[in-house]
């Protein structure tokens, strides 16, 4: 999987694409990640990438011209199976998407800054808009690391051991039941004993009720009604 971010401060994505599961993913050629700078594509003498808006009001507006010549660089060389733009007025972020995402082979993610894009990107070269959450970040690049991480994660090769990435929170619709590791006890807390007994069928059964039962108390939002 390739992945092209365009960021206005592509310094804000250096530090989360070099360390942990992405650094050794891309390591092993499993994905490849791409910070391309806006500014390399502004306008004029001073690299010009944003403006007033028309008809007045508050805050500048990335120009449509340097983020068109962007991603047309882009696009030249390869075929897209997306070209996401971050924006908190987009479809929320969940797991169904990361998964939907993590099966395509090439991505832009374009990230906003200031006020927004021009208004033309979105309705004729964005194919996917996607928020991480109803609040207002100072730009997506932020919001991009999230959704990269989120995503390649679940990319065959990433994680050594494939199955952990299945049984995350809300693969199943659910949240993760309670993990426990050494000691078996702690200052009198004790690791329940279900999980000691090495009956698989029964500790399975223990995890799905408990996952259940967390989802109830803490998000039973995500819960279908006749799961209820």
């Amino acid at each position: 999987m390739r992945i092209d971010i365009i960021a206005t401060i592509p310094e804000l994505l250096e530090s989360p694409f070099q360390h942990s599961i992405l650094k050794r993913a891309a390591e092993k050629n499993v994905i490849e990640i791409v910070v391309h700078d806006l500014r390399k594509f502004g306008l004029g003498n001073y690299n010009q990438i944003d403006d007033y808006q028309y008809g007045g009001g508050a805050g500048m507006v990335l120009k449509i011209e340097p983020i068109i010549a962007c991603i047309e660089s882009l696009t030249d060389v390869r075929p897209y199976d997306e070209i996401i733009y971050m924006t908190p007025d987009g479809e929320t972020f969940n797991q169904k998407t990361a998964n939907t995402l993590s099966l395509a082979q090439n991505i832009i993610i374009l990230c906003g800054h200031y006020k927004g894009i021009d208004q033309r990107i979105r309705d004729h070269v964005v194919t996917k808009e996607i928020s991480i959450g109803d609040y207002v970040l100072s730009g997506g690049e932020l919001a991009a690391a999230v959704v990269v991480d989120a995503v390649c994660r679940l990319v065959p090769g990433c994680i050594n051991d494939e199955s952990s990435a299945l049984e995350d929170s809300f693969q199943d619709g659910l949240l993760a039941p309670p993990i426990y590791t050494r000691p078996v006890e702690f200052r009198g807390w004790k690791v329940p004993e279900i999980l000691l007994s090495g009956h698989n069928k029964k500790i399975r059964e223990w995890r799905e009720e408990e996952a259940y039962k967390r989802t109830v108390r803490l998000r039973p939002d995500i819960l279908n009604e006749e799961d209820i």
